[in-house]
């Protein structure tokens, strides 16, 4: 198990230190006088959050032409959304927020990061709004927040010309519009189909950077550098998907749950890590403690199936619960945050089965096993293959089993007799008279032969 442990720990250390490796979190390519390119895709995070504005500082830094946020988000944290929209306004360099690909969409933080732009754009079959602050409950967040928010959206609407009064109804009453009306009603600069569509349109356009410096955008034919999160930070962005989050949580419980039944430290260390993980998710999604109460409970009932089995009444209630917790577990008024059916269901038939059948079956295995190895070792005799003092080995029913001595110190070659167990472990007693007791051929000449002759 130890072993084990150091290589968790290794792999631990090693991907954390991608986070902080030059090049691994942010590309470092020349970058002057390019576009960058920024997926602002998933939760918003703090993870997504420090790349957007690291990313930001470096495009200012090594002279890029513009900075292009490709957004597609259900929302996120409040705070990290505060950052990005931070690093837009403060920032030397044209920031281009664009709703990309089709079927994307800039839904709670992301509006706010969209309109935070001083080029906001859409492709078709587009949407932007339902603002609404999400506590992490689930519920619609105090008038206080809500107030809040919708200053702060209508500022940023009206910062860079744009429709404040929508943005107040996209806080207050949740309201979202497709890309044609929101061009309509001045929401959005323009609608472009794809990315090099965009850059040529606004190519020669002035926008105020910084505050109040203007800029003319020089962005068409320009080259176009991708700057995505690294491997170990896109690890952490990715568990943040509501179906990871659900997975890596309940999964995480039971084998923690499993560890109690079936000891030996790996589904343990396994589970906690995952629930840990799974923690990090549900911090920055709109979870409801109904959903996490009914998963917690699942696993109680699977647990008192098998305290009890056969009964299959806990087994029903643990699936039942896996259903109505991964459906209640997000907040589905946010748009694009919820657990799929079809992971749902699986998992819940995998969950039966892995409880029922192999977490039974390796109780069965163990307890077997145990009684098994008393019943015929007990009471066994057999010789010293190394010293007892009071450890060492001896061997028994042909095979060398790590022994304690109970009384004496026993020496190679000598007789012993197995009087109890401890785990894989003999505890034995020397055979005081090993005459009355015949020994296996060949022991009575390793045990009293020295030097050649026989004493």
């Amino acid at each position: 198990m130890r072993p084990l442990r150091r290589v968790l720990a290794l792999v631990c250390i090693a991907l954390g230190s991608l986070a902080f490796v030059p090049g691994v979190a942010r590309g470092q390519s020349d970058l002057e006088g390019a576009v960058v390119e920024i997926p602002v895709t998933g939760v918003v995070d703090p993870f997504l959050a420090d790349h957007v504005r690291g990313t930001i500082d470096d495009a200012e830094t090594q002279r890029a032409s513009a900075v292009l946020l490709l957004i597609d988000t259900p929302g996120g944290l409040g705070s990290s959304m505060r950052g990005i929209t931070e690093a837009i306004l403060n920032a030397e360099v044209p920031v281009i927020g664009y709703v990309s690909p089709s079927g994307a969409r800039a839904a709670s933080a992301g509006t706010f990061i969209l309109l935070a732009c001083p080029v906001a754009a859409m492709a078709p079959a587009t949407n932007v709004g339902a603002a609404h602050p999400v506590g992490l409950s689930g519920a619609i967040e105090s008038a206080k927040a809500t107030n809040d928010a919708a200053a702060f959206l209508r500022d940023l609407a009206e910062t860079h010309g744009r429709d404040g009064d929508w943005a107040e109804r996209a806080v207050r009453e949740s309201e979202s519009v497709g890309a044609s009306e929101a061009l309509e009603i001045g929401v959005i600069d323009l609608i472009a189909p794809d990315t090099t569509a965009l850059l040529d349109r606004i190519d020669g356009m002035t926008v105020t950077v910084d505050g109040d410096r203007e800029v003319t955008l020089e962005v068409a034919g320009a080259p176009i550098r991708s700057e995505r999160l690294g491997a170990f930070l896109g690890f952490l962005h990715a568990l943040l998907d509501p179906n990871l989050a659900f997975i890596f949580f309940w999964m995480g419980l039971a084998l923690i749950a499993i560890e109690f039944f079936v000891p030996g430290g790996v589904a343990g260390t396994i589970g906690g890590l995952m629930f840990i993980a799974a923690l990090v998710a549900l911090g920055s999604l709109p979870v409801q403690l109904i959903g996490v109460g009914l998963l917690v409970a699942s696993i109680v009932f699977f647990v008192l199936e098998i305290l009890n089995p056969g009964i299959g009444v806990p087994t029903a209630g643990g699936v039942i619960s896996i259903l109505l917790g991964g459906w209640f577990l997000f907040d589905t008024s946010v748009p694009g945050v919820r657990v799929s059916p079809f992971v749902i269901v699986p998992v819940a038939g995998i969950a039966a089965f892995f409880f029922l059948v192999v977490v039974r079956a390796a109780m069965r295995l163990r307890h077997r096993q145990v009684i098994t190895r008393d019943e015929t070792l007990l009471g066994r005799e057999g010789i010293v293959v190394r010293d007892l003092g009071p450890r060492g080995v001896v061997q028994v029913a042909s095979e060398e089993w790590t022994a304690d001595a109970v009384s004496g110190t026993p020496r190679r070659g000598e007789r012993i007799r197995v009087v109890a167990m401890d785990g894989v472990r003999l505890r034995v007693e020397p055979v005081e008279d090993p005459a009355t007791t015949p020994a296996p051929a060949g022991v009575e000449e390793v045990g009293q032969t020295t030097g050649g002759s026989t004493t």
